[in-house]
C-alpha cells in the first residue's frame, strides 16, 4: 500500500501545481463533508487520489475532507488531499497532500503513510516498524542533549482559539522562546519528524483524523511521540465527526520540562 500512497501524492502534486494561488484553483465549489469551503484545487486533488487508488486495483473505504466517507472493503484510506488550503489560496509555499492507510478504523491501526510538500516536492513516508523516510533517506527526530527554553523550537496551531483556552495554555508559551506557526499541521509534524522542530501542539479540539493520520505514523516511526491533552498516547476512532487535541514531541524530556511548575 505504501507505494500506492506515494504514487498518489506525486500525482496530486502534478495535478494541482498549476492551480496554486490562481483564481481557477481558488474557485469555491461549496462545502465539503467536513464543513469547510471546498475549492477547485481541493476537489482536483481528491479526485486524483481516488483515481490512483482505483488504478491500483484496491478498494478501501476512503475518508476524505471533501468527499466524506466512500465505503469499500480493503482497509481505510484517510486523506487530506490539500492540507493548508488557505496557504494555497495566497501562494504561501507551505501546504501538502496527506494520505494514510489503516487496517482498522483507528489512528493506532495506521500502517502506511505518505505526505508530499506541494511547494518543493519533498516526499515523506513511513510504514509500521520500518522507519520514516524523506525522499528515500531515513529521518529521525532531533533528540536534545539538554532541555533549555531558549533551545526548544515549537510549532503551534492557535487559529481561532478561544480566549479562555489561550489563557489556560499560556504558561506553556512562557517557557518557549521560539514558536512557529506555519498553517498546515501535517507538514509541520513532518518538520518535527525530520528534526526541524522539537515539538508541535494543537489544543483546540478541532483536529480531525484526516488532518494528521499520516503524520501520526511518520512522527512515531521517526522516533517521536504524540500524546493527547491528558498526557496519554494519542488514539482516536477514524470517524468523520471525531475531534481531538494533541501535543507531539521529539523527546519525553520536553514534556517533563513543560509540565514543571
Amino acid at each position: 500500500m505504501i507505494e500506492t500512497l506515494k504514487t498518489a501524492c506525486l500525482e496530486v502534486r502534478k495535478s494541482v501545481k498549476n492551480l496554486v494561488g490562481t483564481p481557477e484553483g481558488n474557485t469555491k465549489m461549496g462545502l465539503g463533508a467536513g464543513g469547510d469551503i471546498s475549492r477547485k484545487i481541493d476537489i482536483t486533488a481528491e479526485k486524483k487520489v481516488m483515481e490512483t487508488i482505483k488504478e491500483s486495483g484496491k478498494n478501501p473505504t476512503i475518508i476524505g475532507e471533501e468527499c466524506g466517507i466512500i465505503e469499500g472493503k480493503d482497509g481505510y484510506i484517510i486523506m487530506d488531499a490539500i492540507d493548508g488550503t488557505t496557504n494555497v489560496t495566497r501562494s504561501i509555499p507551505f501546504n501538502c497532500c496527506s494520505l494514510a492507510f489503516a487496517t482498522e478504523p483507528r489512528l493506532s491501526s495506521v500502517t502506511d503513510a505518505a505526505i508530499i510538500d506541494i511547494a518543493n516536492g519533498d516526499l515523506y513516508y513511513a510504514s509500521g516498524d520500518k522507519g520514516a523516510f524523506l525522499n528515500g533517506n531515513k529521518i529521525s527526530v532531533k533528540k536534545p542533549e539538554t532541555i533549555k527554553e531558549d533551545e526548544i523550537i515549537a510549532g503551534v496551531n492557535i487559529s481561532g482559539i478561544s480566549q479562555d483556552l489561550l489563557y489556560l495554555i499560556g504558561p506553556i508559551f512562557t517557557k518557549l522562546n521560539h514558536i512557529r506557526v506555519f498553517g498546515a499541521n501535517a507538514l509541520e509534524l513532518c518538520f518535527l519528524a525530520r528534526g526541524y522542530l522539537d515539538m508541535f501542539m494543537d489544543f483546540r479540539d478541532k483536529i480531525r483524523p484526516t488532518d494528521m493520520a499520516a503524520a501520526y505514523l511518520i512522527v512515531k516511526e521517526a522516533g517521536g511521540l504524540i500524546l493527547d491533552k491528558t498526557g496519554n498516547t494519542l488514539d482516536s476512532e477514524l470517524l468523520f465527526n471525531s475531534r481531538f487535541s494533541f501535543i507531539a514531541f521529539s523527546d519525553i524530556k520536553i514534556y517533563d520540562f513543560l509540565a514543571q511548575d
